[in-house]
């Protein structure tokens, strides 16, 4: 049963949504305000966070930023106003993996609920599509290595360039699974943000360049110059061993 944390501080819709969930099987917990995500979230492990922005005292970008630096990796959605591009952008630099834009239909946000858990088993398994299949649509490994580093696909545990473990969100999973499909491709920005966010390619956000910046850190001897994950100047990246 998927544990999903909701933190919402309309109190009707917390309870809509915890009610529709709970209804499809889910185990549900609330929170009305920040601080109290960010304590649940210390002291507990969720498969999925559906995060409001806008909250009393501590909000959603915050939770987000305090979260990933405690080393904090549940998938983060961000729920936030419609049309406010730019909090989408902030939201996704803070570290959410996704987001729902408000208000919403109820049917929709569920089926935004079960597709992401969906993509988190397939992560986890080393499949879903594109981004994890190999040469000729084979699936990929669920191991891949790299210099003295690996990752593994079913775990998300990595080995880093320093030689200590580590677990990768699953956005950093899924971005070195399209690194993996394609070793020695130009990987595009707007192929990234298509695949891996669900974005439309030309959306504006540092989102790319912030996690490629992030696995640089993990995977390179010196992130400065990059062995394995090199830019390609004005297109995008590419991925090698």
């Amino acid at each position: 049963m998927s544990h999903i944390l909701v933190v919402e501080d309309e109190k009707d819709l917390a309870e809509g949504i915890a009610f529709n969930l709970r209804n499809a099987g889910y185990h549900v917990t609330l929170a009305p305000d920040g601080e109290q995500a960010l304590d649940l979230l210390r002291h507990n492990t969720y498969d999925l966070v559906l995060l409001d922005l806008m909250l009393p005292g501590m909000d959603g970008l915050a939770v987000t930023e305090e979260a990933r630096k405690a080393g904090i990796y549940s998938p983060i959605v961000m729920l936030t106003a419609k049309g406010h591009a730019e909090d989408v952008v902030r939201g996704l630099n803070a570290g959410a993996d996704d987001y729902v834009t408000k208000p919403f239909d109820i049917d929709q946000l569920m089926a935004r609920v079960r597709g992401f858990l969906r993509r988190q088993v397939w992560g986890r398994a080393g499949g879903g599509g594109a981004a994890a299949a190999g040469a000729g649509g084979a699936p990929a490994q669920p191991l891949l290595s790299f210099g003295k580093c690996w990752v593994n696909f079913t775990t998300y545990r990595a080995l880093g360039a320093d030689g200590s473990e580590l677990e990768l969100s699953a956005k950093e999973a899924k971005i070195m699974q399209v690194f993996a499909a394609r070793e020695g491709a130009v990987i595009t920005r707007g192929t990234l943000l298509q695949e891996v966010w669900g974005l439309p390619a030309t959306f504006e956000t540092r989102t790319v360049e912030n996690f490629i910046l992030r696995l640089r850190k993990y995977f390179e001897v010196t992130p400065s110059s990059p062995r394995h994950i090199v830019s390609v100047r004005g297109i995008g990246y590419r991925f090698e061993r």
